[in-house]
C-alpha cells in the first residue's frame, strides 16, 4: 500500500526503537522520512538500513538551536511537513528519594520542553490537513513505582495532545497521542536499572498484561501509521493506548 505517497514525515528519535520502526513503516507506505537522533553513528546506521527514502539530521530536541537547524533544512529540502511524530524521549527510573534537579530537569527538557518546541517550530511547515502524533506512555494513566518524574512528563504530553488538538484544529491539523505499554526497545537498557532489575521489572509488567507479552516496536509503528493516515481523519485529541490490555482491562 502507498497511502503516504508524496508525504513528508518527520520523526524525532528515529534512529532506534519505536522511532526507527515507524520510519520503516511509513517508508513502506510511500513516505519520504526525515529522522533525527542525538548519536550520529546510530543515525547513520539507521538511515543506511532505511534506504534512499530516509534522511538523517543529527540533533537534540532539548537544544532549540538544533531544532531551528532541523526545520530550516527540512524547509530548504522539502518545503513542508505532512506528518510529525514527536517521539524522542528518555525514561530513567529512580525512586523519589534519589531524584535530583539534574534528573528532573533532564527528563522535562527532553520529554516535555523538547516535544513542545518540536511541535511549535514545525508548525510553519505543517500542511493543512497534516497530522501530528505525540508519543506518551501508559504511565500517564497508572502509578508505577520509581517513575514519578517520567510519569509526570508523559502526563504532560497527554495534556498537550488535547490542548494542541483544540488549538490547531482551525488549521485542519490533527493532533493525537499514542501511549505504548511495555515495548521491547533499546530504551529498556537505559532505565537506570541493572540487567537483573530490568528482567524482573519486565516479568512483572508482562504478568499484569492480559496478552502476556511485551509489545513490538512494529506494533506501535502501525498505530502511528494509522493516526497519520486518512483512515484516522476523524481522530483528533485522541489517545490510542497500545499496551496489551495492561491498564485497559
Amino acid at each position: 500500500m502507498n497511502k503516504f505517497n508524496d508525504k513528508i514525515a518527520v520523526i524525532t528519535g528515529g534512529s532506534t526503537g519505536i522511532g526507527f520502526a515507524t520510519a520503516h513503516r511509513l517508508i513502506i507506505d510511500g513516505a519520504q522520512v526525515v529522522v533525527t537522533g542525538r548519536n550520529q553513528e546510530a543515525l547513520d546506521a539507521a538511515v543506511l538500513d532505511l534506504g534512499d527514502r530516509a534522511v538523517g539530521i543529527q540533533g537534540d530536541v532539548a537544544n532549540l538551536g538544533n531544532l531551528d537547524r532541523l526545520f530550516a533544512r527540512i524547509k530548504d529540502q522539502f518545503g513542508r511537513i505532512d506528518i510529525l511524530f514527536a517521539n524522542a524521549g528518555i525514561a530513567p527510573f529512580v525512586p523519589i528519594e534519589a531524584v535530583t534537579e539534574e534528573h528532573f530537569d533532564g527528563l522535562f527538557d527532553i520529554n516535555v520542553r523538547g516535544l513542545f518546541f518540536t511541535v511549535q517550530k514545525a508548525l510553519a511547515l505543517m500542511s493543512e490537513g497534516g497530522s501530528i502524533i505525540l508519543n506518551a506512555s501508559v504511565v500517564a494513566q497508572t502509578g508505577l513505582p520509581n517513575t514519578s518524574v517520567y510519569s509526570a512528563t508523559k502526563a504532560a504530553v497527554r495534556s498537550l495532545g488535547r490542548t494542541l488538538a483544540a488549538e490547531l484544529s482551525p488549521r485542519g491539523i490533527r493532533v493525537n497521542v499514542v501511549s505504548p505499554g511495555l515495548i521491547e526497545t533499546p530504551l529498556w537498557g537505559k532505565l537506570g536499572l541493572s540487567q537483573d532489575e530490568v528482567e524482573v521489572f519486565g516479568a512483572q509488567v508482562v504478568q499484569q498484561t492480559p496478552l502476556r507479552r511485551p509489545g513490538k516496536p512494529a506494533e506501535i509503528a502501525a498505530t502511528v501509521a494509522f493516526l497519520a493516515s486518512e483512515d484516522a481523519s476523524y481522530f483528533t485529541g485522541a489517545d490510542l493506548v497500545a499496551d496489551g490490555g495492561m491498564v485497559q482491562v
